[in-house]
């Protein structure tokens, strides 16, 4: 038998929230505790939920978390390198533990997670485009919460989350980009105004000035930005004293 979502807990909750996340370019944790907050309305059952993102490199991080003991659970998934959220991600696929007091799967989490209180759990992975990006999960404090219609709920807001997740990392990526483009631009112009007061006095060509600061940088064993900022800051200081008046009695 189908189960329907209540109207005000359905995935138009979660398109709504990204759509205007997009628009406020807020960012991905924002997005996180925006997804944690859906997850505890349309799973009620729960008494806890969380996000783990994996990176390319798989590097696992509690990315959110509505408690501590949920952060505590997910922490410890990935110091023993076993539980439900890291199966559901590594085999993308739904994973339900009915009672971890029983449950044989996870022979170290399990036994954990029970003296934690927490007796049962719901993982779900999260993937956009093709991409693992992680799993999404609940907990319950007694065994056997999380029934068909919990996995149904869960599982349809999987996709929007991946989505959404997907779109911030997009975002942030981009973002830290633009600022290291920016960043490489102004090291550049501090680059050349450096060489510059190298050459201003005649004689020394911009390869020359060029190597002049490359040697200073091995030299120092300093990035090269920073041998052209201390030139340029000092020939400044230079320039204002030379500038001020001599007040000293005559």
């Amino acid at each position: 038998m189908s189960v329907e979502l209540p109207e005000d807990t359905d995935l138009s909750v979660v398109l709504r929230h990204m759509s205007g996340l997009l628009l406020s370019q807020e960012t991905i944790s924002t997005a996180l505790k925006m997804i944690m907050d859906v997850v505890r309305e349309v799973v009620p059952e729960s008494s806890g939920a969380g996000v783990t993102l994996i990176d390319h490199q798989g590097r696992r991080t509690s990315a959110a978390a509505t408690d501590e003991i949920v952060a505590r659970a997910d922490t410890l998934q990935y110091e023993l390198d076993e539980g439900p959220c890291l199966t559901a991600w590594a085999e993308q696929t739904m994973v339900v533990v009915d009672d971890t007091a029983t449950d044989l799967r996870f022979p170290q989490w399990s036994p954990a997670a029970d003296a934690m209180g927490l007796r049962s759990c719901l993982s779900t992975p999260l993937a956009a485009g093709g991409v693992a990006l992680g799993a999404m999960k609940v907990y319950g404090e007694q065994p056997g919460v999380f029934q068909e219609s919990a996995q149904r709920r869960l599982s349809m807001l999987s996709s929007p989350a991946a989505v959404l997740v997907a779109n911030m990392q997009a975002y942030e990526q981009a973002q830290e980009l633009t600022q290291n483009l920016h960043q490489a631009m102004s090291n550049r112009d501090m680059i050349g105004m450096a060489k510059g007061i190298l050459m201003a006095p005649g004689g020394v060509t911009q390869e020359r000035a060029f190597a002049m600061l490359a040697a200073a940088s091995q030299r120092q064993n300093r990035k090269l930005h920073g041998i052209a900022q201390d030139i340029v800051e000092a020939t400044i200081a230079r320039s204002d004293k030379a500038a001020t008046p001599d007040d000293s009695p005559g």
